[in-house]
């Protein structure tokens, strides 16, 4: 798992979202980004977790939060997925893993005995400044909006 803790500078990135628009970190400077890493579009688990995000984006919006997805997958997946479930927030397309590889989050994992390389489900809350203020490892992808909710509101 990532390396990256509470009180760490956050990696800057730059990439391509679902729109082959370049998307970097530094393009949300003052804001706080809720920088979510899921492994697939469009899987039951990460179709959970997007829709999560999607219900309460106007609540995260109105309180200046700004929802980025990353995964490996390509801008057309991306665009795919964003459309067939109406997701408002910007989807990063990692496909040459420099990112996920920045956030710790490109870790090997097991399935069935057979071990493969993918990407560990989590949640990097980021402050204005770049600086990491929260890590979400066990993320329940079901809540995942409310449980970044739990932890923002709790501060």
């Amino acid at each position: 798992m990532s390396s990256l803790t509470e009180g760490t500078k956050a990696p800057g990135f730059t990439a391509k979202d679902q729109n082959g628009n370049t998307v970097s970190l530094a393009d949300f400077a003052g804001k706080t980004v809720i920088l979510y890493f899921y492994p697939k579009d469009d899987t039951p688990g990460c179709t959970a977790e997007a829709c999560s995000f999607r219900d309460n984006y106007q609540l995260l919006s109105s309180m200046g939060y700004e929802v980025v997805g990353v995964s490996v997958d390509d801008e057309k997946s991306h665009k795919k997925f964003e459309t067939k479930y109406s997701l408002p927030f910007t989807l990063i397309a990692d496909t040459d893993h420099k990112i996920v590889e920045d956030y710790g989050v490109w870790v090997e994992k097991n399935m069935y005995g057979k071990k493969y390389m993918g990407v560990q489900r989590s949640t990097f809350i980021i402050n204005g400044e770049g600086t990491i203020t929260h890590v979400i490892a066990k993320v329940d992808t079901k809540n995942s909006s409310q449980q970044v909710l739990d932890l923002l509101q709790a501060k």
